[in-house]
């Protein structure tokens, strides 16, 4: 019995562990943090470049893409999703492959590259609210949604963070 408790809290820190595996990829300025699937810091389209193929999108429509951005946004509940700024403004929402990794909640403001699929989708009220509560908006805020939302999103399989 002794030996089935030692292999069975073992298998437990295991697959609590997996996925959140963090690398290093040194690249020319100096290097990035790898998070989820490796890829290469080369041939990254712009925010800029993205918001225009994003513009390009119709709802449902998927393009595999990478590109690097700024994070304005994380989740400040245990970092499941983040925000990142396009031009005029505009925002893409980054979800994770099948949830298999997170993002620290401390890179408001860093540059990240992120590689996946870009699509286009209508985020209906409850998902707007709940990710909103997320974020930490005030309740008053989060109580003015009222109509689905036509949003830019983006599943990440991979995702590079410039080091800090």
């Amino acid at each position: 019995m002794r030996v089935f408790n030692i292999l069975l809290a073992v298998f437990a820190l295991v697959f609590a562990c997996k996925g959140q595996e963090h690398e290093k990829a040194v690249s020319g300025n100096g290097g990035y943090e790898v998070i989820g699937k490796r890829l290469e810091p080369n041939d990254l389209l712009s925010s800029d470049e993205m918001a225009q193929k994003f513009q390009e999108l119709k709802v449902n429509d998927t393009l595999r893409t990478k590109f690097k951005a700024t994070v304005t946004d994380v989740c400040k509940v245990k970092g499941c999703w983040m925000k990142l700024a396009l031009e005029d403004g505009k925002e893409t929402m980054v979800r994770f492959k099948d949830y298999a990794f997170f993002m620290p909640k401390d890179i408001q403001g860093k540059e990240v590259a992120v590689n996946g699929y870009a699509f286009v989708e209508a985020m209906s009220v409850e998902d707007q609210k709940h990710y909103a509560k997320d974020a930490g908006m005030p309740k008053e805020e989060i109580e003015k949604i009222t109509e689905p939302k036509k949003i830019y999103s983006f599943e990440a399989d991979g995702v590079l963070i410039e080091k800090y």
